[in-house]
């Protein structure tokens, strides 16, 4: 499972590998609006996180860690919700595993500056969907999930 994590818009995606093949099962963004409670808004990332674990039993939750040239007020609320989904996993009892944005863009797009659309356009290719995914909160998720499933192969490639 991989999580793009935002207080405003928080992007989810389910990957599964079957028969070395990775396939796309479930992907989205989960929207709150600014005029909701912050502890509202962190309840709701909270519960849809953990609806998504038991509907889906992950192996392992990866999130994207948060960017470090962001805006103070940015970065808090970018950690904020990293923290309602770490906890959710906690709750759960399912590992999670954090990546950098770089290390994800190199994993995924063999370029770790890649922009938004590449990596868009990466993920359709890798996951053989019929468009790129949308909105880019969601690719980002996906990116994520694709990059922890194939961590693995990689580290014993390297190793």
């Amino acid at each position: 499972m991989g999580i793009d994590p935002g207080t405003a818009a928080c992007g989810y995606a389910v990957v599964e590998e079957e028969r070395g093949r990775l396939h796309e099962l479930e992907h989205g963004c989960w929207r709150t609006s600014s005029g909701t409670a912050l502890e509202a808004r962190l309840k709701r990332l909270f519960d849809e996180v953990r609806a998504l674990i038991e509907r889906h039993g992950p192996d392992a939750v990866a999130l994207e860690e948060s960017f470090v040239g962001a805006d103070a007020r940015t970065a808090l609320s970018v950690g904020q919700a990293r923290g309602a989904v770490l906890v959710a996993c906690a709750v759960e009892g399912v590992a999670s595993r954090e990546y950098s944005p770089n290390r994800v863009k190199s994993v995924v797009c063999g370029y770790g500056h890649a922009d938004k659309s590449q990596v868009q356009r990466m993920v359709k290719t890798l996951l053989g969907l019929a468009q790129p995914p949308k909105p880019h909160h969601a690719a980002d998720a996906l990116a994520v999930a694709i990059c922890h499933a194939l961590a693995p192969p990689l580290l014993e490639a390297v190793s």
